[in-house]
C-alpha cells in the first residue's frame, strides 16, 4: 500500500508536465491512501489539487463539492494555511464561473488565515488581480499582479512567478502596452519551460501571438500558434486549441487569404463549443465577424456578432483575466462598423444620397438625446438609422435614378423597399430591436404612411424619429432632377405635414434642427 503523500508528489509533477488524465487518477488514489491512513493534511491538499484540474475539465459543480470538503478537512485539524488555500481556491472557481457578484470577502478571509504564508499572499493577490480585471480596473489588477510576482520570488516558486507575468502580460495587451506585454510573456515562458508547465507554456504562445497580430508580426504570430497547437496537442489539451485556431485565423484574414481564414476560425469556434468555453466561442465568433465585414458578408457577419455579444453578456463568461465589459464594448463598436458600413455600401452607387444614413443617423442621436431617451434606444436609433434604406437594393436601379415623376406602378416598387429590407434582415438577430425600424420609418401617424398604414402610437418612436429625419434629409439634398431646399424651407414642408408624426417627435425635430422655432417658457 503505497502513502498518500508519496502519491501526491507523483500526482504534482504529472501535472506540471501536463499529463492531466495521470495527475487526476494520482490525485484521486493519494485521496484514497490519505482516507485509509489518516493522513487529513495529505487529504485536504490532494482534494484541493483535483478541484481545480476538474474546474479545468469544465466539472466545476464536482470541482466545488471537493474543494468545500478540503476546506472542511483542513478546519477539523485546525491546519489554517491549508483552509485558507482551500478558501482562495475555492473563490478563484467561483470567479472562474462568474457566480459572486464581484465580491473579494472570500480571498480576504483566506488572507486573514493564512496571510503568514507567501505562497499563499501571492496567490490570493493573483485571485484579487483577476478581480480587478474583470470590473476593468486595470491599473489596480497590474498592482495586484505585481504584488504576487513579488511574493512568489519572496517564495522562491518559480512556477508561480510564470503565472504572474503571464497575467502581466494580459493585462499589459488590453491596456495596449503592447511591448510590456512582449516583455512579460517572453519572462512567462521561459519561466513556464524551466519549470515544465506545459499547459501554461502553450497560453503563453497564444496570448503573445495575439500581441504579435496586433504589431503585424504576422508570421511570428503564426509560428507561435503552431508552436502552441503542437504542446495542446501533446498534452491533450483539446480546449485550450480554441485560442491557436483563432490566433491563425486571424494571421490569415489580415494577409489576404480569407479561405483558410474562414476554415481556421470555424474550427475554433467548434473547438471552443465542444469544450463548453463560452469565452473562447465568443472570441472566436467576433473575429469571423470582421473576416466576414472584410469580405461584404454583411447578414453573416451580424448574425455572428450577435452571437458573440450575447456571449459576453452571459455571466459564466467571466473568465480567463478577461475584462468582460471592455470586450463587449469592442464588439459593440464592431457592430457598428458593420452596420455603418453596410448602410454606406447601400448608397454608394447614387452620387447624390451618399452620406443620406450618416446624417440621418447623426440627426437621429441628437433627438434621442433630446426626447430623454436611455442608451439603449439611442443605439437603437443609430443602428436602424444606418439600416433603414437596406431594403433599397432591390428597387429596380431605374426607379432609383429616374429625373422625373415616378409612374404608378413605380412608386408601388419603391414603397416595397421597407418589406424589402425587413425580409433582408428576417434571419438577422440584433441586441437592439431595429427591424421596426426598417419596416415602418414611412408609416404616418394619421394612417397615411406605408406599408402597413399604422396609425398613432402603433409606430414606435425610434421609427418615427428616423422617419421625420428622412423626409427631412430628402427635402435638404439635391436629388435627380429635385433641387436641395434651405433648411429652413425643408422645417417649413415639414411642418406642414406634421400630421405625419407624434407632437412629441416633432417638438424633438425642431429642438435639434430649428430650435429658433421652439417655443420657450
Amino acid at each position: 500500500m503505497r502513502q498518500g503523500a508519496d502519491l501526491l508528489h507523483e500526482a504534482r509533477e504529472r501535472e506540471r508536465a501536463g499529463c492531466i488524465p495521470e495527475a487526476i487518477a494520482r490525485f484521486g488514489a493519494a485521496i484514497a491512501a490519505a482516507e485509509r491512513s489518516g493522513e487529513q493534511t495529505v487529504l485536504a491538499e490532494a482534494l484541493r489539487r483535483l478541484a481545480v484540474l476538474r474546474h479545468h475539465g469544465n466539472q466545476s459543480d464536482e470541482a466545488r463539492a471537493l474543494c468545500r470538503r478540503s476546506y472542511e478537512v483542513a478546519r477539523q485539524i485546525g491546519n489554517e494555511l491549508l483552509a485558507a488555500e482551500a478558501l482562495n481556491t475555492l473563490g478563484g472557481l467561483h470567479l472562474a464561473a462568474g457566480t459572486v457578484e464581484d465580491d473579494p470577502r472570500t480571498f480576504l478571509e483566506a488572507l486573514q488565515l493564512g496571510g503568514s504564508s507567501r505562497e499563499l499572499r501571492a496567490r490570493v493577490e493573483q485571485n484579487l488581480g483577476i478581480l480587478a480585471n474583470i470590473q476593468g480596473e486595470l491599473r489596480e489588477a497590474i498592482a495586484r499582479y505585481e504584488r504576487s510576482l513579488e511574493e512568489y520570488r519572496g517564495a522562491g516558486d518559480e512556477q508561480g512567478c510564470a503565472i504572474a507575468y503571464h497575467n502581466l502580460g494580459m493585462v499589459s495587451a488590453d491596456r495596449g502596452r503592447f511591448h510590456a506585454a512582449d516583455c512579460y510573456f517572453q519572462e512567462a515562458r521561459g519561466l513556464a519551460e524551466r519549470v515544465g508547465d506545459q499547459h501554461l507554456r502553450g497560453l503563453c504562445l497564444v496570448n503573445h501571438a495575439e500581441v504579435d497580430v496586433a504589431r503585424q508580426r504576422f508570421e511570428d504570430a503564426r509560428q507561435k500558434a503552431e508552436d502552441a497547437l503542437a504542446v495542446f496537442d501533446h498534452i491533450g489539451a483539446r480546449d485550450a486549441k480554441a485560442g491557436a485556431y483563432r490566433v491563425i485565423g486571424m494571421v490569415y484574414r489580415e494577409t489576404g487569404r480569407p479561405a483558410l481564414a474562414e476554415a481556421r476560425l470555424r474550427a475554433a469556434i467548434e473547438l471552443a463549443v465542444a469544450a463548453g468555453s463560452l469565452l473562447a466561442e465568443a472570441e472566436a465568433s467576433g473575429e469571423l465577424a470582421l473576416l466576414y465585414q472584410a469580405m461584404g458578408r454583411n447578414q453573416d457577419a451580424l448574425r455572428l456578432l450577435n452571437v458573440a455579444h450575447g456571449l459576453f453578456r452571459r455571466l459564466d463568461a467571466r473568465v480567463d483575466l478577461v475584462h468582460v465589459g471592455g470586450k463587449a464594448a469592442e464588439l459593440e463598436a464592431t457592430y457598428l462598423a458593420v452596420v455603418r458600413e453596410w448602410g454606406r455600401s447601400i448608397e454608394s452607387s447614387d452620387s447624390c444620397t451618399f452620406g443620406h444614413c450618416e446624417r440621418v443617423a447623426q440627426h437621429g442621436v441628437a433627438m434621442a438625446r433630446a426626447l430623454g431617451l436611455d442608451d439603449e434606444a439611442e443605439t437603437t436609433i443609430l443602428l436602424g438609422a444606418y439600416l433603414h434604406d437596406v431594403g433599397k437594393g432591390r428597387v429596380p436601379h431605374e426607379i432609383l435614378h429616374k429625373a422625373g415623376p415616378l409612374t404608378r406602378a413605380e412608386r408601388e416598387a419603391m414603397e416595397l423597399h421597407p418589406v424589402w429590407g425587413s425580409e433582408l434582415l428576417a434571419n438577422v438577430e440584433f441586441p437592439w430591436d431595429l427591424k421596426p425600424i426598417v419596416r415602418w420609418h414611412h408609416e404616418h401617424y394619421d394612417g397615411s404612411g406605408y406599408p402597413d398604414r399604422l396609425m398613432g402610437d402603433e409606430i414606435p418612436l425610434a421609427a418615427q424619429v428616423v422617419g421625420i429625419l428622412d423626409v427631412y434629409d430628402a427635402l435638404t439634398t439635391s436629388r435627380a432632377g429635385q433641387p436641395a431646399l434651405t433648411a429652413d424651407r425643408a422645417v417649413e414642408k415639414i411642418l406642414e405635414c406634421r400630421r405625419w408624426w407624434s407632437e412629441r417627435v416633432v417638438a424633438a425635430f425642431l429642438k435639434v434642427l430649428a430650435p429658433s422655432l421652439v417655443p420657450h417658457g
